[in-house]
Parts: structure tokens; C-alpha cells; sequence
């Protein structure tokens, strides 16, 4: 779990920290996290901002998340833990500033983060558009899933992902009426069986 290994971490510096000083210095506890730190007034910007998330809504929240993605690595464990929330919303605005990074190194990280529950249809879509923005091209699947959601705006959110990935909508258009867009996601479908690798895919995609 995602928690137990940033403990294992603390634990392992607050260790060896005693026996790196010596017997004579003051003991200093090793930073193991693997990201970029921010200096202590950004921190203090990134822990306010993270605090305050949960309680934005609409434009405010939008404009917070476009903050965070901004900020990019030094934000990243602030934007981990609040993958963690109890709290769908807030899940899924920090998984949306994460992906906004474009930043394929968090693509292990997210792997580790428990998995939604199945129930949870809409949080495990926004897990996959984030994976798939930052160019993870195993969630292409579960988003082209997503194009048959009962919400519009899920819908809407998926085709985009997809969009942007393969510059193609196959005459899917979210608003339109269920036989419409069952034809049109069996284009998608049949689009993804035709694909190999996620190299070519890729390539594909800038090419076009």
C-alpha cells in the first residue's frame, strides 16, 4: 500500500540518521522522498492550498488544480495523499492536477495507489484519463468504457481524453442518442484492436 511504503521510508531515514551524525553531531534525518522538495515558502503554499481543496468548488477548484499542475514535482507528495481521501471529488481534482503535469514518472506511483471500487465507476474513469495523459496506454480501454456512461459529462471527459491521445473522435459526439453512440464506440473498439504496441500507438498519435 501506498501508505505503509512512505512509512517504511520515514522510518528507514529517522534510523539510520543517529548513525550517519556520529556520536558528536546532532542527529539529521535524511529526506528519502523521490521528488523535487520545495523550499519552505512553497511548502507552506502547497500545504495551505492542499488543506483548502476539499472545501473549493466550480471555477475556484478548477483554477487550484491548474495551480498544482503548474507547480508540478514539489507538489507531488501533497497531491498523493489527497489521492487518498476518503472523498471522491477530492480524488479525482488531485488525480486531474497530476495528470495535467504530463509527467510520465508518476505513472509507477499511481499504479501503487489502491484501485477504486468497482462501484466507484467515475473515480476509476479520472484514474485512467490521468494515466492515460500522462502516457500510460493500458487505460485506453476503460475510457472507451467510459464513452457509454450514463452521464454527459463523463462522456464528454473520456471522448476528450481519447481525442487528444489518438486525434481522431471516430463520429462520436457525447450529446447524441444511444444508438448513435454505440456505433461510434464500436469504431473506437475496433480502432484499439487494430493498434499494437503502445510505441506505435504513440507514434501514431504524434504523427497525425
Amino acid at each position: 500500500m501506498f501508505n505503509s511504503h512512505l512509512l517504511k521510508l520515514s522510518l528507514h531515514a529517522l534510523l539510520i540518521a543517529p548513525l550517519v551524525g556520529g556520536c558528536t553531531s546532532p542527529a539529521t534525518v535524511q529526506d528519502t522522498s523521490p521528488w523535487v522538495r520545495p523550499s519552505a515558502g512553497l511548502k507552506q503554499r502547497i500545504d495551505r492550498s492542499a488543506r483548502r481543496l476539499p472545501w473549493t468548488h466550480g471555477v475556484e477548484r478548477l483554477e487550484l488544480v491548474r495551480w498544482f499542475a503548474e507547480i508540478g514535482e514539489p507538489a507531488y507528495p501533497a497531491l498523493l495523499e489527497l489521492c487518498l481521501d476518503p472523498r471522491p471529488d477530492v480524488v479525482g481534482a488531485a488525480l486531474g492536477a497530476l495528470g495535467a503535469t504530463g509527467d510520465p514518472s508518476l505513472i509507477p506511483t499511481l499504479h501503487e495507489l489502491p484501485w477504486p471500487d468497482v462501484a466507484d465507476v467515475e473515480l476509476r474513469l479520472e484514474r485512467a484519463r490521468a494515466l492515460l495523459r500522462l502516457g500510460d496506454y493500458s487505460m485506453v480501454p476503460h475510457l472507451i468504457d467510459g464513452l457509454q456512461h450514463e452521464r454527459l459529462m463523463v462522456r464528454a471527459l473520456c471522448a476528450q481524453s481519447l481525442y487528444e491521445q489518438s486525434r481522431d473522435r471516430f463520429g462520436y459526439v457525447p450529446g447524441d442518442t444511444l444508438e448513435e453512440r454505440e456505433s461510434a464506440v464500436e469504431r473506437w473498439r475496433d480502432w484499439w484492436v487494430s493498434q499494437t504496441t503502445p510505441g506505435e500507438r504513440l507514434a501514431r498519435a504524434d504523427a497525425q
